[in-house]
């Protein structure tokens, strides 16, 4: 992997906000709305989530699975065996709509390498996170648990097509700081950092979270029932 995120693929794959929101003519077809395109991939993040933590891979090959999943749907792995996803699948779920086969899997993952164009690169803002709490001296258990919560909830949007990784870092550390009142302005104003992009992400996040509130399962599911999924 790239040692230098502003060298990596993944600096040159960002993506502007209105290339991410995108639906393909094939799906408009179907009826999927942005609305629709939105909640399904925060479903299909939500369900590598769960799978991943039956299969017990850490937090960042999550965060990799859904990166690439996100990145897969702007153009047209969990690493683990096969055997053991379609083992977790078959477990989690008993539909047979989600009956899957290990032959299914592995078919599947060329054609996931070519959607993305086999770059393959992902920077995530744990590793920024982890520096820029100890520099800004934030050492409080309840404010890192917050922020770290709060990236874990970033790979339910897009942001790490479209933000450089330590922003979105700084955006939950500029939320979790505000929520818990700690005075990190003096701090931020030392990173000379564009504070209006940093604003604008923590917006996004907490608009995020507000609408997260309206969605019920009734919504995803309306959403879900227009795609094609295999019997």
């Amino acid at each position: 992997m790239a040692a230098n995120f502003w060298t990596s693929s993944h600096f040159k794959q960002l993506l502007d906000q209105e290339e991410v929101d995108v639906v393909q003519q094939l799906d408009k077809d179907r009826g999927i709305t942005l609305e629709d395109f939105k909640l399904i991939k925060m479903h299909m993040a939500n369900y590598i989530l769960k799978l991943a933590q039956h299969v017990k891979v850490r937090q960042r090959v999550v965060a990799t699975a859904v990166s690439y999943m996100r990145r897969v749907y702007t153009r047209k792995s969990i690493t683990v065996q096969a055997k053991l996803i379609v083992f977790c699948i078959k477990k989690l779920y008993s539909d047979e709509k989600y009956r899957y086969e290990i032959k299914d899997i592995l078919e599947m993952e060329m054609k996931v390498l070519e959607a993305l164009n086999y770059y393959l690169v992902v920077f995530h803002p744990y590793r920024s996170l982890s520096q820029l709490l100890q520099d800004a001296g934030l050492n409080d258990m309840s404010l890192t648990q917050l922020t770290w919560g709060l990236v874990n909830d970033t790979y339910k949007m897009d942001l790490i097509l479209v933000h450089p990784p330590h922003l979105i870092a700084l955006a939950c550390i500029y939320i979790a700081s505000v929520l818990r009142e700690k005075d990190t302005t003096a701090w931020f104003e030392e990173l000379r950092v564009d504070m209006n992009v940093v604003k604008n992400i923590s917006m996004e996040i907490l608009d995020f979270y507000e609408n997260h509130r309206m969605i019920t399962d009734e919504r995803v599911n309306a959403a879900l029932s227009k795609l094609p999924l295999k019997p």
